[in-house]
């Protein structure tokens, strides 16, 4: 069993959950930096949408950006061009707007929250927990390799799973949106089909350890990973 599995099994058995499940309330926000509380209102909306907890939109958000839209004076997008807050792809952007009628700037911290929350569900709904946070990050076609062929995961994703660990995101964090269904629906794919399969994040296991989900075509339609 290799180290990325080994976390994200642990993120499963360990993590503590951040709300009540027998109240149902939200989770509290798992930092409550300056820089991140400012778009608390935005972080709202989205989970209300998208049926994702406030505690992983802010964690991501956290990982991501640190709350910051502007480095350096300019907007902020890493060298592979992911953007804004929850640094999002602009592919993904793209089919994120299609889906869910935001607007043309990707860096907008409304449409970039939306965007990004849309694509965090969009992962939890074909991946599940937690397969969904490295989907996230590496691109869910280098996730899909990682689970086929053992391909290992950048550094770098490996780092983010740590950190979404020691930031105690939860399964049980769902707890909340339990008999309900998102607002929004999964866009379509090219040919016409749903672009996600829907399985409500639970996870099958390979006998050799490794975390196992049907497969699917990449949201962009390339075998390129959605590197950062």
């Amino acid at each position: 069993m290799d180290r990325v599995t080994l976390l994200m099994l642990g993120m499963i058995a360990l993590a503590p959950c951040a709300c009540s499940a027998s109240t149902g309330a939200e989770p509290v926000a798992i930092s409550h930096s300056p820089q991140l509380q400012k778009w608390q209102q935005f972080v709202s909306e989205a989970s209300k949408r998208f049926h994702i907890p406030q505690a992983w939109i802010y964690a991501v958000m956290d990982a991501e950006s640190d709350g910051k839209t502007r480095l350096d004076g300019r907007p902020i997008t890493s060298r592979a061009g992911a953007m804004g807050l929850m640094q999002v792809m602009p592919g993904t952007y793209q089919d994120m707007r299609a889906a869910h009628g935001l607007g043309t700037d990707p860096h907008d911290p409304h449409d970039n929250i939306l965007a990004g929350t849309a694509y965090l569900r969009a992962m939890y709904d074909r991946f599940g927990f937690p397969g969904l946070f490295a989907a996230y990050n590496a691109g869910p076609v280098r996730y899909e390799a990682h689970l086929k062929r053992g391909t290992p995961l950048p550094n770098e994703t490996v780092a983010y799973l740590k950190g979404l660990t020691a930031a105690g995101v939860s399964a049980a964090d769902m707890d909340q949106f339990k008999g309900k269904s998102p607002r929004a629906k999964a866009p379509k794919a090219p040919s016409g089909g749903s672009l996600f399969f829907l399985r409500n994040g639970e996870l099958a296991r390979k006998s050799n350890g490794k975390i196992l989900v049907p497969l699917g075509k990449d949201h962009l339609g390339t075998s390129k990973p959605d590197s950062r």
